[in-house]
């Protein structure tokens, strides 16, 4: 390679502007892929084609580009991806809907590409909206509504960017607000009413105060009627775009106050010393994507065919032990925020439980899921029914959550001396609830054993609003048949205890206090039974000791009797 070439590429940001003559020269030139200069050549190829591809996709002909752009190393290239898409949506705001299409379609198989591309408009939003750059504000919010009709992003974020814009309004942020709004309006409606009502709320209140100018006031008015008219002129995604199954898409929950990597170093050439492998690892990536053959002839051994087996099983032992494990929890406490948010943000139990279904629970985190909902109706100041039907459904859907719903009750019962008389109310009432309802099994109730040494005066509390609860739901006739079943008789034994009379007495006037004496009618009759035993066995104690001291008084009466007449023969 001659030193001039090396001159044109030997810079940080990849070189120069090379002519296509010469680059085809340079590149017939250079054949090593484990040179620099190779591996910058085919960098800069690389951002030529996804520049190009993306400049030129439209409604017609997105199907195309998608699979031109999947033959392209999008992991090795997505930070050039994620620059050029939004340079281009920011450059013709029309055709957002596409872009976003094209970006949901990726993100289905490359999910690191969407979550990059969402990382930098959230952080590019909040730099704009600190400059007060309301054009920049546009085309960012724009971008990030209709990823959100695309279920790119959640819906959290959406509601995070109206409550910023609208907090302390100003003639620009309501702007910005009104234009997210007609994007995104229609989606929010459906998958959180209530939110969406409260912005409309919002909206009404700031154009009344009548501190806005009168243009902006006028878009407000021109957004309620669009609101009127069901969005018609503004669909969450245009029919021709609609490219992806529900299902398949990969929503990534993503909040303005999540501290964001933008990974601005993607975009700049690096020298990668394992090029080769990482080109063919996407190129197996590449075929599984586009359910390509693998190209190899017919007439390839068996033993190459082992040896291609034995690397690919290393690769994969290699993969499992460079996974990363995630010791932060940091996954789990923005699915706990996500969780809250959904429940917060849910108008009735039938959407809560629809929008709580579509999250991504993995395996192991149903516990998480169910521990949030028990939380959420334990702060409420009163409680609240809403939240006992959201376990009753989740329990009545599937037996994963009705056996999590148990594990929690167990949990709970354990350290209920913990919380307050208030919480521990809400608890108690909605556990009554998911046993009335029969949506989890009253085998829990084995964790409780009414004696004065196992109880506290929380657990107490707790057992008495349980049974109020259950007895205002099934009735004091149906608990009592309920808690007298044969085959239950085993997960009762410590709430009705029968092991000593102390006990038992204990447990009789518990419930006697609570004024469901009714209950214990097996318990008196078996302490009846118990003192009568007792009392036989005592009396028969009594009737051998005083039998044992007649035959010894006998015994030394007749002894006396012969002692004397001994003595009278001397």
């Amino acid at each position: 390679m001659s030193i001039q070439h090396q001159a044109l590429v030997d810079t940080r940001a990849g070189g120069v502007y090379i002519p296509p003559a010469r680059l085809r020269q340079m590149q017939k030139e250079i054949t090593d892929p484990n040179s620099e200069q190779y591996q910058r050549i085919t960098w800069e190829a690389l951002k030529k084609s996804i520049n190009g591809l993306i400049n030129k996709v439209n409604i017609s002909n997105i199907k195309n580009i998608v699979l031109e752009l999947f033959n392209e190393n999008l992991i090795r290239g997505r930070g050039l991806f994620v620059r050029s898409i939004m340079k281009a949506q920011a450059a013709s705001l029309p055709f957002t809907p596409v872009y976003a299409a094209l970006v949901s379609i990726i993100n289905t198989k490359l999910p690191q590409v969407g979550e990059l591309v969402l990382t930098r408009l959230i952080a590019q939003f909040r730099k704009s909206y600190r400059r007060n750059d309301k054009t920049s504000c546009l085309a960012t919010t724009t971008f990030i509504a209709h990823l959100v009709n695309h279920l790119v992003a959640h819906e959290i974020v959406a509601l995070q960017i109206l409550v910023l814009l609208l907090e302390k309004p100003t003639n620009d942020s309501v702007e910005v607000a009104v234009g997210f709004m007609r994007e995104c309006g229609a989606h929010l409606a459906e998958v959180s009413p209530k939110a969406n009502n409260d912005v409309y709320d919002r909206f009404r209140a700031i154009l009344q105060e009548g501190n806005i100018e009168t243009r902006v006031q006028y878009m407000i008015e021109v957004l309620f009627q669009v609101r009127k008219d069901k969005y018609k002129d503004n669909p969450p995604i245009p029919t021709d775009l609609d490219l992806v199954q529900e299902e398949d898409q990969i929503t990534h929950h993503l909040s303005l106050d999540d501290e964001l990597d933008v990974e601005e170093h993607l975009v700049i050439f690096k020298f990668d010393k394992d090029y080769v492998q990482n080109q063919e690892k996407y190129a197996e990536i590449k075929k599984q994507i586009l359910g390509e053959d693998s190209g190899e002839g017919s007439d390839e051994s068996d033993s190459e065919e082992s040896e291609g087996d034995e690397e690919e099983e290393s690769n994969q032992d290699l993969a499992a032990k460079m996974q990363i494990h995630d010791q932060t929890n940091t996954n789990l406490i923005t699915l706990r925020r996500t969780i809250y948010l959904t429940i917060k943000s849910s108008v009735d139990m039938e959407e809560c439980c629809h929008k709580l279904m579509k999250l991504n629970i993995q395996e192991g985190q149903e516990v998480e899921l169910c521990n949030m909902i028990i939380e959420c109706c334990s702060q409420e100041r009163t409680y609240e029914k809403f939240f006992g039907l959201i376990g009753e459904r989740l329990s009545k859907i599937n037996l994963i959550w009705a056996k999590s719903y148990e594990q929690c009750f167990m949990q709970y019962f354990e350290t209920i001396h913990r919380y307050e008389t208030n919480r521990l109310r809400n608890v108690a009432k909605f556990f009554g609830h998911l046993l009335g309802s029969d949506a989890i099994s009253w085998e829990v109730f084995r964790v409780i054993r009414l004696t004065e040494d196992d109880t506290t005066s929380s657990s107490r509390i707790f057992v008495k609003i349980l049974f109020e609860e259950l007895k205002s739901s099934i009735g004091m006739r149906k608990l009592k048949e309920r808690l007298q079943t044969p085959s239950m008789q085993e997960y009762f034994a410590g709430l009705f205890p029968k092991d000593n009379p102390r006990n038992t007495r204990f447990a009789i006037n518990y419930f006697t206090s609570i004024e469901m004496g009714a209950l214990t009618d097996d318990l008196r009759e078996h302490l009846q039974n118990a003192q009568k035993l007792i009392m036989t066995k005592k009396r028969k104690i009594d009737e051998v000791t005083s039998s044992s001291e007649s035959s010894s008084n006998d015994s030394s009466d007749s002894s006396t009797g012969s002692s004397s007449d001994s003595s009278s023969s001397y």
